[in-house]
């Protein structure tokens, strides 16, 4: 049965959600990639960078990762026609840029459905937690561009 690419694979015939049936498929190595950008006011990640990324919180980085960590994790429990998987590995990484932070959250797993939503929820959830590890400075702070930037494995790859 060749793929219909456009129609939502989310809605059955009658036009209701259901989870996809991967029951067929094969089982593959895949791969994603996802990227949140944070964008601060000058000041405020000119301070942060002053206290190399600590607050009274902890370390802003550090926490990031462990919060971006288990979302990648908990996916299914927050995206309702997710497939729950078995991840092999979540690696993110925070770097700096001027006044903004990259967020990477690299997602891998072998089975039978591609990681894309887990490794564009660890790295909101990275995100989301840089901000409120740092809204008391600034409530002026904004998570943007968040995007995939690749997916391996299954039938097709992307790389934007």
């Amino acid at each position: 049965m060749k793929k219909d690419s456009n129609k939502l694979s989310h809605l059955n015939a009658a036009g209701n959600p259901h989870m996809v049936d991967v029951a067929a498929k094969q089982v593959t190595n895949r791969s994603a990639t996802a990227q949140a950008i944070i964008q601060f006011p000058s000041a405020v990640f000119k301070e942060l960078t002053k206290n190399n990324f600590l607050s009274s919180k902890g370390s802003i980085f550090n926490t990031a990762i462990i919060a971006g960590t288990m979302a990648a994790k908990r996916t299914a429990d927050l995206i309702p026609l997710c497939h729950p998987l078995s991840l092999s590995q979540v690696n993110i990484e925070v770097e700096t840029g001027k006044d903004l932070l990259l967020i990477n959250a690299t997602i891998k797993c072998e089975g039978k459905t591609g990681v894309e939503m887990e490794a564009l929820t660890a790295a909101t959830i990275a995100a989301l937690t840089v901000y409120d590890m740092c809204k008391a400075l600034s409530h002026d702070i904004i998570i943007t561009q968040t995007k995939l930037l690749q997916k391996k494995g299954g039938k097709s790859d992307f790389t934007r």
